[in-house]
């Protein structure tokens, strides 16, 4: 692995080689990547930033940073009224319509999809932390009233066709397999699931899609949602160099977004109530990486 980055200013050191950079700049350390190696700008105005070679050390120097953040910022009682709104509008809707019980597990999965958009607030609080400027939630909504209210939109735009085409997916599987069967109560859904033909054929082609989807939307949001809310840059530019950055660190950003998919499942698990602590959480690691990933 290439040498370690210095860790960013105000903050501890998470080992031995890591020390304080500047304030409000995240110090150069592991090695560049010019945007010019391996892939030429797409016109005048819209060439991928420099990136930088991570580790594995470097996901976790993250996780921990945003834990830190969350300590500090306390993200869970932002989300936890949004959190269980979301749960009584799903408990209302399976009671008085069974045939959506189906679409349960597709649209919570779909949720790591559009992730990045609910997480850009928690982005500009972790950069005014990082830069000594005042972070609290009065400048959550900060980014869309800037220079990159219009980036975001589009970047938001782009996850929700990715959504809707999951959504989309996920029905026409379910049609060609366990609905097959003929409709069925929510204990006949979950019985047939585990021990019919058409249930496993559902879940292990389902499980494959549903990957496909998570995996683009993770290369081409992972970083330009950052980078929109640090600099405003241009969507087009924003997606390029997110997608630059995981060609550049393929295993560890697989490594990431299996990191991520496990914690919002336990995130999920009880009711989603879990989910209260672990997208503040994952909201401001994801920061961090940004910045120890793209050369700002």
């Amino acid at each position: 692995m290439a040498e370690e980055v210095p860790a960013e200013a105000g903050r501890q050191a998470v080992g031995p080689e890591e020390v304080p950079a500047e304030a409000g700049r995240q110090a150069v350390g592991p090695e560049v990547v010019p945007a010019e190696a391996g892939r030429q700008g797409f016109g005048p105005e819209v060439v991928p930033a420099e990136v930088r070679r991570i580790g594995r050390a470097d996901l976790d120097w993250a996780l921990k940073a945003g834990w830190e953040d969350f300590r500090e910022l306390r993200g869970d009682l932002f989300f936890l009224p949004l959190i269980y709104a979301g749960i009584g509008f799903l408990a209302a809707a399976l009671a008085y319509q069974r045939e959506l019980f189906p679409f349960i597990f597709p649209l919570a999965a779909g949720f790591a999809i559009v992730g990045p958009v609910a997480a850009a607030g928690f982005y500009e609080v972790a950069r005014r932390r990082e830069a000594g400027e005042p972070a609290n939630w009065f400048h959550f909504f900060d980014p869309l009233a800037g220079p990159a209210r219009w980036p975001l939109l589009f970047l938001s735009g782009m996850l929700a066709g990715i959504f809707l085409m999951w959504v989309a997916a996920a029905n026409g599987i379910y049609g060609a397999t366990l609905k097959t069967l003929g409709p069925a109560t929510p204990g006949e859904f979950v019985r047939a699931l585990f021990t019919t033909p058409e249930g496993w054929r559902m879940v292990i082609l389902g499980n494959l899609v549903g990957a496909g989807f998570a995996f683009v939307a993770l290369v081409l949001s992972a970083f330009s949602f950052p980078m929109v809310v640090d600099k405003g840059t241009e969507p087009l530019t924003a997606v390029l160099t997110s997608v630059r950055a995981f060609a550049v660190n393929r295993a560890v950003m697989l490594r990431w977004g299996l990191m991520v998919a496990v914690l919002l499942l336990l995130g999920s698990i009880p009711l989603f109530v879990g989910l209260m602590v672990v997208l503040p959480w994952l909201g401001y690691a994801t920061w961090h990486l940004y910045t120890r990933v793209v050369v700002r």
